[in-house]
């Protein structure tokens, strides 16, 4: 896979997981009054996106980084 095609794939990765974030934060808006323990382990999983979030954004710039590098090579 070449550098381009890997960026346009993190990118899209990237698309995909903050609209699912904003989805399960809307989620938990919704809920209202409801058990303590699922509201909890659904504010886990958010969280854990936004780490997955965030690494994706990090391999982003690495790629950016080296698709710049080639290009002034």
């Amino acid at each position: 896979m070449s550098t381009e095609d890997e960026l346009r794939q993190v990118e899209a990765d990237l698309a995909r997981l903050r609209a699912e974030n904003q989805e399960i934060r809307e989620q938990i808006r919704d809920m209202g009054a409801t058990d303590q323990i699922e509201k909890a382990a659904v504010i886990s999983q958010a969280d854990e996106q936004v780490e997955l979030i965030a690494d994706l954004e990090r391999r982003r710039d690495t790629l950016r980084a080296r698709l710049d590098g080639e290009g002034s090579a």
